[in-house]
């Protein structure tokens, strides 16, 4: 799994593809994989980003992480 900060952007968290996720006890599909959460502030969908940042003219910098599940660290 990556998360992605996209340069004046949502957090973009990639999943492979058909991965479902629960928010708020619903069940959500993501046939694509990704999912945009809002980084602004200023999201009507919160928690997901709708592209307000696009508007508000937010800005910060774009980065990643690399999440490595199950591997043990010893």
């Amino acid at each position: 799994m990556r998360i992605r900060f996209r340069e004046n952007g949502p957090y973009v968290v990639e999943f492979p593809p058909g991965t479902r996720v629960r928010l708020g006890g619903e069940e959500i599909p993501l046939p694509k994989g990704n999912l945009a959460l809002c980084r602004c502030g200023g999201s009507q969908k919160k928690p997901f980003c709708d592209g307000t940042h696009k508007t508000l003219g937010f800005q910060a910098e774009a980065g990643a992480i690399q999440i490595e599940v199950g591997v043990s660290q010893t």
